[in-house]
């Protein structure tokens, strides 16, 4: 089956999303930064987090399972450190209020962390480290998540994917690698399967163990290749720890017992490049090396080599001239809401 995709303007999309929200009852102002960030996320080429989740965060409001009214509380301060409560509210909301914090303790301490607990999915992961970038900070943040991997070495779905975000600003356009720790997010691996295209390289194993890039039957499995192999998994076990133990939340193994996940623990760091008084050798440093890395030989002849999210702002602007490409069938889905 091959996906039709049809463009849909920013505007138009984050209306809609907007008009949904609101008549799930959540206010005008939550429902406009939400809906911007959903939109926001799709307008960058981050497809799968954007428009084409959007049904799934309203079934889970429609479920009784994301309280629209609940906001994130701070619980306890230590130092740079704080502990917050997402009181089971809307996911990128929850996100969005953290880093905002992060940023602010960052001002005050030149680090600021906040640990969040008790919270949900927040969708496009990069959008926080875009935040904290594009307020002079180097932003670093992660979540678990339900079991969606298998630990190296054995066969039974065990480890979150625990997607790993860094952003570090530049003159030249933020710096951002957003990554979950198996080598395809669940969420590509799904665009995948709907198209019924092979994934361009091996992505993991199916129900009898053999590998496969059929990403239908890795969805089946819930066995997909973690980043790095070993390494992979084993940076995802030490993230789920961190942000259990500084969040004083759920592990992925306590999530996975409940069968849903809800009530993640997520770690928010803001690192303020502005409290260093050689900031411009910083700059100048930062700049060397992003023009060393495009000055690479590329392998293929016309492919460019580029540093992390390069594109980002020409995805952009690209989108927000011609519309935003999106699967039509979940598009028809998100006008019947």
């Amino acid at each position: 089956m091959r996906l039709k995709v049809i463009r849909v303007h920013y505007a138009v999309m984050k209306g809609e999303f907007e008009r949904v929200l609101q008549s799930r009852g959540m206010g005008k102002e939550d429902a406009e930064l939400s809906a911007r960030l959903l939109a926001d996320t799709s307008l960058e080429g981050v497809y799968t987090h954007g428009a084409h989740r959007f049904p799934t965060l309203i079934d889970l409001i429609d479920r009784g399972r994301i309280d629209i009214h609940a906001r994130a509380q701070r619980l306890s301060a230590h130092g740079s450190l704080e502990r917050w409560d997402g009181m089971g509210g809307v996911g990128n909301l929850n996100a969005h209020r953290a880093m905002g914090r992060a940023i602010e303790l960052a001002r005050l301490h030149t680090v600021g962390v906040v640990a969040l607990r008790n919270t949900n999915h927040w969708m496009r992961a990069g959008s926080y480290g875009i935040m904290a970038a594009e307020a002079g900070c180097i932003g670093l943040l992660w979540t678990n998540t339900i079991a969606l991997m298998s630990p190296w070495g054995g066969v039974e779905t065990k480890v979150g994917n625990n997607p790993l975000v860094v952003a570090i600003p530049s003159k030249e356009g933020i710096i951002l690698v957003d990554m979950a720790l198996s080598l395809f997010s669940y969420g590509k691996m799904e665009t995948y399967a709907r198209s019924g295209r092979a994934l361009p390289v091996i992505g993991g194993w199916d129900e009898e163990g053999a590998l496969t890039d059929d990403a239908g039957a890795i969805l089946e499995s819930r066995r997909p290749l973690p980043t790095g192999l070993w390494k992979g998994t084993s940076l995802a076990i030490v993230l789920d720890l961190m942000a259990a133990a500084l969040s004083g939340g759920l592990t992925t193994y306590d999530l996975t017992q409940s069968k849903e996940e809800r009530g993640v623990s997520q770690v928010f760091v803001a690192i303020d490049l502005a409290s260093f008084d050689d900031r411009s050798e910083i700059e100048r440093r930062i700049s060397a090396t992003l023009a060393d890395l495009e000055a690479t030989t590329p392998l293929e002849e016309g492919e460019a080599v580029r540093w992390p999210a390069q594109r980002r702002l020409a995805i952009r602007e690209e989108n927000l001239r011609l519309g935003i490409p999106t699967d039509e069938a979940i598009w028809k889905q998100i006008l019947a809401l």
